[in-house]
């Protein structure tokens, strides 16, 4: 029973405390004394209090707007935005530091943080990749800005993971035109992305499917394409094969090379005779 009521009665003060705080807090966000609230903000952004800090300097951004403390309250409120993982609006708050007070000593973090909140807003590989150019853009920019920032090992990390993440999109992207079995466009999207991504870890497959495709590309052709496509076929076998002596799909492109010059032997026979 001692122990009930001791639990209750800490339940009971912490309630009070929380009501309490809440009442504080209100009174200070309908305070016009702008010094203290801004003092308060503050005190609210280090305790880690990101939404109530953040409500406070929406308020003192307009307020401080043309003043010399006005780069701060743009740092404070895209920093507890951040907190709030709202990162377009911290994304923005940052950038109007880069432009509003390229000279502001929150300009080089700014600059770094434009790129980071738009890394953390790129989506998932199969969805659309714009954001995630962008941050590589951003960050290369701080890169070319900041040379010897502390940051750029860290930068130049994030840009590896964007753009792995740019060529695996590529890469999926190409492959949904194999994996529905058009290989006119398959071809097309394929020969893209190894021409975009030269140096792509999935450059052994992608030069596979587009073998693949431009040989049952040719197999499927119209008479008057045929041989055009098994010599496509055929030059992309050799490529492959120069590439990838030892390739795991070593066996089933023999396959194609076999059969594609069959075919055009054979028609080399028919065109002499």
């Amino acid at each position: 029973m001692f122990m009930k009521m001791r639990i209750l009665g800490i339940g009971l003060v912490l309630f009070t405390m929380v009501l309490a705080s809440c009442s504080d807090y209100n009174k200070i966000v309908k305070s016009s004394d702008y010094e203290f609230k801004y003092k308060k903000a503050v005190e609210y952004y280090e305790e880690g209090e990101y939404v109530r800090s953040g409500t406070l300097f929406k308020e003192l951004v307009t307020i401080y707007r043309g003043t010399s403390r006005a780069d701060r309250i743009y740092y404070y409120y895209a920093k507890s935005m951040l907190g709030q993982k709202d990162y377009l609006m911290a994304g923005h708050y940052f950038q109007s530091i880069v432009k509003e007070f390229p000279m502001s000593e929150y300009a080089e973090e700014a600059h770094f943080m434009v790129g980071y909140c738009e890394y953390l807003q790129s989506p998932k590989p199969r969805l659309d990749q714009q954001i995630t150019q962008q941050a590589i853009d951003a960050l290369q920019l701080y890169i070319n800005l900041y040379p010897y920032s502390d940051r750029v090992d860290e930068a130049n990390r994030l840009i590896d993971e964007l753009q792995d993440k740019l060529v695996y999109k590529s890469y999926l992207s190409a492959k949904l035109y194999y994996d529905f079995e058009q290989y006119k466009a398959a071809v097309v999207a394929l020969t893209n992305s190894l021409e975009k991504y030269p140096d792509s870890k999935y450059r052994e497959d992608l030069k596979y499917m587009l073998l693949k495709s431009k040989y049952l590309l040719a197999v499927n052709s119209v008479s008057d394409k045929t041989e055009s496509r098994y010599s496509s076929a055929l030059d992309e076998y050799f490529s492959f094969i120069d590439e990838y002596p030892d390739s795991k799909y070593k066996k089933e492109i023999e396959k194609y090379y076999e059969k594609a010059s069959e075919i055009l032997h054979y028609k080399e026979e028919t065109i002499i005779n």
